[in-house]
């Protein structure tokens, strides 16, 4: 029974990939695996099997094992509502409101919940591949941490070093880890990985020996960038980064890049499709004129992104861009922002009280303090999916006479305008089906590529498990497992 820890020098550092990566090296070898991450934070999450929430890389480091997403591999997770609060989720479900009066004391007392998971994960297979969050060498959260050392020292888990050469400062930043952490701390750490090199690594020798002199840590390699890694699901602001220039001779589909954007990457899926340019809106520029559809995506706080979509003047775009003959999807917190209101009485989004929608649907939205999260399948616009509920509200109105979805079990939601060019739904994941894609792009002139969504991400992971394979020492890293 082997464990071996991934942490970072810092965040972005490619922890998430390097494990799922990792996970389908091994299990590529005839290995079982299990991913796990004691505490996660992130606004993009997945449901899994056993009807929780965690985040949505664990879920693809889960496909990566060729195992059920479960509750058990990311056991908290951290959804920031605000700048100051985020939602917690243990075990999958719901579990209240950390701010930073309460952080540290609350997270100290999941850490007895975390290893219970890890226990059972253990028990499942033959090695557990667990990813840090942010980096050890933030000292100053070092008291009470679960997503680190604080783990690590816990559940006595050897930890592999991950730097990030991309961003400049390798050297400087795993032998300052090294430096500040405390000499307990250290001695968990069994070495290094270099990360996102480009070029010829042979022009890095030097460094990554002066690394070792320096740390006292040894090296398991050198990983170059890894460029599979774009056709995996978004978690953070990969996707976000997507540049604004639009390429010749493509149809335009827009998304705004809201504050609490969240399950952004139900938009992963057009990356396949050649005669698409998503464009990511960010703030400071105008959705642009030659959209032909705007996607509305999923919110962690609907009524704060629906005000700054107001401060952005997106509003008034979308009413253009409708008025113009455009097409508008709203997905999740994006559908509730489409209507008439959005009342949430029981202050789950802050204080009480209703504030009006964009109007765009003849719709009215109650925010309620049950989730809904479960896995769902269907019809929309006469075309297969499989996909995913998570959310606090319920929707109702004229306009949901003329439901988008209709489940295989009978139910229906969503709801689309007397001019058919406005839609919404609570699904996540619709556009993942290739037949469902097709319906979409039809509308707006553009003929999809069929590609399957799923077979590209798998594919993609067994290219960087072979990657891996290539330029690091597993088989010494299974040997440091345990």
């Amino acid at each position: 029974m082997g464990t071996l820890m991934l942490q970072g020098t810092g965040s972005d550092v490619g922890k998430s990939v390097l494990v799922a990566g990792l996970c389908r090296a091994l299990v590529n070898r005839g290995l079982s695996v299990r991913p796990f991450k004691p505490q996660n934070m992130s606004n993009n999450a997945a449901v899994t099997a056993d009807g929780g929430e965690i985040g949505r890389a664990q879920a693809t480091q889960a496909l990566a094992c060729k195992v059920p997403a479960t509750i058990d591999i990311n056991p908290v997770l951290l959804k920031p509502q605000a700048d100051r609060t985020s939602q917690l989720i243990v075990h999958g479900k719901v579990r209240g409101t950390l701010g930073s009066s309460n952080f540290r004391e609350a997270r100290r007392s999941l850490l007895g919940e975390v290893l219970e998971s890890y226990e059972r994960l253990r028990g499942q297979c033959d090695i557990v591949v667990v990813e840090g969050a942010g980096s050890p060498a933030e000292i100053n959260l070092r008291a009470g941490d679960i997503a680190n050392m604080g783990f690590a020292r816990a559940a006595d888990v050897p930890v592999v070093l991950i730097g990030d050469i991309d961003r400049g400062g390798v050297i400087a930043a795993i032998a300052g880890t090294r430096a500040v952490i405390d000499p307990e701390d250290a001695a968990m750490i069994r070495g290094f990985i270099i990360n996102k090199f480009r070029g010829d690594p042979a022009l890095f020798e030097d460094g990554y020996r002066s690394i070792e002199q320096l740390s006292g840590w040894r090296g398991f390699g050198v990983v170059p960038w890894l460029t599979p890694a774009a056709r995996l699901p978004s978690e953070d602001a990969v996707i976000l980064e997507k540049r604004l220039a639009i390429g010749e001779g493509r149809v335009v589909i827009a998304c705004p890049i809201l504050p609490r954007i969240s399950n952004f990457d139900d938009l992963d899926p057009l990356k396949l499709e050649p005669g698409v340019e998503l464009v990511m809106v960010p703030p400071g520029q105008p959705i642009p004129a030659e959209a032909r559809l705007v996607v509305l995506p999923g919110s962690k706080a609907t009524i704060a992104d629906l005000a700054a979509m107001r401060e952005q003047g997106w509003d008034i775009d979308l009413l253009a861009h409708v008025r113009r003959g455009g097409h508008v999807l709203g997905m999740c917190g994006g559908y509730q922002m489409l209507g008439r209101q959005i009342a949430d009485p029981h202050g789950i989004e802050g204080a009480c009280g209703t504030v009006a929608g964009l109007g765009l649907l003849d719709i009215e939205t109650e925010l309620t303090p049950v989730k809904a999260l479960r896995h769902v399948a269907g019809e929309a616009l006469g075309a297969p999916f499989d996909g995913y509920e998570m959310h606090m509200g319920e929707s109702s109105g004229a306009d949901c006479a003329r439901p988008l979805v209709r489940f295989a079990d009978g139910r229906s939601d969503g709801a689309i305008s007397a001019n058919g060019r406005v839609a919404g739904t609570y699904v996540h994941g619709l556009l993942s089906q290739p037949e469902q894609r097709r319906a979409w792009l039809g509308r707006i002139g553009v003929e999809a590529s069929g590609a399957d969504y799923a077979a590209s991400v798998d594919s993609a992971l067994d290219e960087i498990a072979a990657m891996l394979e290539m330029h690091l020492d597993i088989d010494a890293l299974i040997a440091v497992s345990g």
